[in-house]
């Protein structure tokens, strides 16, 4: 297992590209769809995040140990900072009160050290085949290149970092449409081609 860092700055995306795994995307690319994902969701500055390139077994196993799930699904985001760390959004208004917006870690960081916001883990493997299946984007029902799904994977995934979610129809019609505007900015991801639900709604 080797792990890639690369600086964006405010931001270190550490990238983990699993042996076997397909390399659709150059890192640069996979990297900065995170670090936009982490800047459009407030995240605290600086700060780093994993992201980790698998495949369905890998994301069967962990959908069963976190979330009790069978079978795979094509993104899970692991957070390690409360939603109350980010910026309220609609859906879920900012915390009122003292402590909103503090992030305290469990132990004094030292000076210059980076905040760790949490992992992001993608299956390239079902990114490839909803793509190419016509179940990608966020309909489910698209068709368009494995670049673009795997685009919108790790920047739904980065999004859950920073406190976002789709349980409620608000936040989740307001999460679209951040993920839309993320994927059209220059350096976010695709083109400025629209996104479109995965077809395997992340379980986070």
């Amino acid at each position: 297992m080797t792990v890639r860092p690369v600086y964006l700055p405010p931001f270190r995306v550490d990238l983990d590209l699993r042996p076997g795994v397909p390399r659709v995307l150059p890192a640069s690319a996979l990297a900065a769809a995170l670090a936009a994902a982490l800047r459009a969701g407030g995240a605290p500055e600086p700060a780093s995040a994993g992201l980790v390139l698998a495949d369905d077994g890998e994301l069967a196993r962990l959908n069963a140990a976190h979330l009790g799930r069978r079978g795979p699904t094509d993104v899970l985001s692991f957070p390690l900072l409360p939603p109350r760390a980010f910026p309220g959004h609609p859906g879920r208004p900012a915390e009122p009160g003292p402590g909103a917006r503090r992030v305290e870690p469990a132990f004094l960081l030292p000076p210059g050290t980076r905040l760790n916001l949490g992992d992001v883990v993608v299956s390239v493997e079902r990114a490839i085949a909803q793509a190419e299946g016509g179940r990608g984007g966020q309909t489910g029902d698209l068709r368009w290149s494995a670049a673009d799904e795997l685009r919108l994977l790790v920047v739904h995934g980065g999004l859950h970092l920073c406190g976002w979610d789709h349980a409620e129809p608000e936040e989740e019609a307001a999460m679209r449409a951040l993920e839309r505007a993320i994927l059209a900015a220059p350096g976010g991801g695709s083109r400025g081609r629209a996104a479109g639900s995965p077809a395997v709604s992340p379980g986070q």
